[in-house]
């Protein structure tokens, strides 16, 4: 315990995160530790009671600036402008409380595993992703803050581990991925795995769009320790991926060897499944977890999370990079 923050870990019923009670109120100090304790956490924490956020919601940006120098900014890199917070443009809604709302992901089938159990591994539970990882350099950590969460039981948000899942694989396997790039591809370019499965052809990608080359053992830029680093369905691209040098498609080696490792990935062991409570903010690193949300009903229920992303650290490989996904403008010929 410090004198800014008790740390309780790992988080319940997983192998990694902590549980962190600040001492006070974010909006009379900032706990500066907290960055290093998410790094010595293996990158979850949650920090719970923060109800003051919802009537402030400045502190939320105030809490993400400790863990980088840029929050993005929703107004510019969001088409969706109805899921952008009418006041702090740097939150995003995740929310069935607006109209043209994304809908809450479907239930597993079957709803249980073989032995009755909550399901959490792929692929009987989908979505399993890291935020934006079709743009390079991709994003450091997120914040997500609950508003009005569901009821427990429901709306609830998995992590996995990539620290653990690849220090866990095999050794064959973790040769065959140590110089092996991911194709991420932005949802909505029309280049996921149901797409490619329903034969479709993809539209024609704007520079901006561009499906990008990630690494699937990613070395985490403040740990130093080797992650996986990959998605599923909607966020590779399964027309000229999921593998740069990999036959392409969703029936071929590289469609087998993703589903082998995001099975591997998603094993119980290394997952934390988190049931929310109101004033909950769970702070994670992309850099070196997936998560998936699960079902609730939108029909019945209202549910409003905020949620900020923060870049500025993905590490020496994307040294130099200009943002993949801002458009620019060509140049004039005259």
């Amino acid at each position: 315990m410090s004198a800014e923050f008790e740390i309780v870990s790992p988080l319940p019923g997983a192998a990694f995160g902590a549980t962190v009670r600040l001492a006070k109120s974010i909006a009379e100090e900032l706990p500066n530790g907290l960055p290093k304790t998410l790094a010595d956490a293996g990158g979850l924490l949650l920090i719970p009671g923060l109800n003051q956020i919802a009537a402030e919601p400045e502190l939320l940006l105030r809490l993400s600036r400790l863990f980088g120098p840029e929050i993005e900014d929703y107004r510019y890199l969001l088409t969706s402008q109805h899921l952008v917070h009418e006041s702090v443009p740097e939150i995003f809604l995740v929310t069935n409380m607006v109209a043209n709302y994304r809908p809450p992901p479907l239930r597993p089938k079957p709803p249980l595993t073989a032995d009755g159990k909550f399901p959490v591994q792929y692929p009987q539970r989908k979505g399993w992703h890291t935020d934006q990882s079709y743009r390079r350099p991709p994003p450091d950590i997120s914040l997500f803050f609950a508003v009005n969460p569901v009821a427990r039981e429901r709306g609830q948000t998995l992590f996995a581990s990539g620290t653990l899942a690849y220090d866990a694989l095999p050794a064959a396997l973790k040769a065959k991925v140590e110089n092996l790039q991911g194709l991420h591809a932005q949802p909505g370019t029309g280049r996921g795995r149901s797409d490619a499965e329903a034969g479709k052809t993809p539209r024609p990608f704007a520079p901006h769009e561009r499906s990008q080359p990630q690494p699937v053992a990613r070395t985490h830029p403040v740990t130093g320790k080797k992650a996986l680093y990959l998605c599923e369905r909607s966020q590779m691209d399964w027309f000229d991926g999921p593998f740069v040098g990999l036959q392409p498609g969703p029936y071929g080696d590289g469609a087998r060897l993703l589903d082998e490792l995001m099975s591997h990935y998603t094993r119980p062991e290394f997952i934390y499944v988190h049931e929310w409570t109101q004033g909950d903010v769970v702070v994670w690193d992309n850099r070196c977890l997936v998560h998936t949300a699960t079902w609730y009903d939108a029909d019945k229920e209202q549910r409003m999370m905020w949620r900020t992303t923060v870049r500025g650290n993905p590490g020496a490989i994307y040294a130099g990079e200009e943002k993949s996904w801002v458009p620019r403008k060509e140049p004039v010929t005259v």
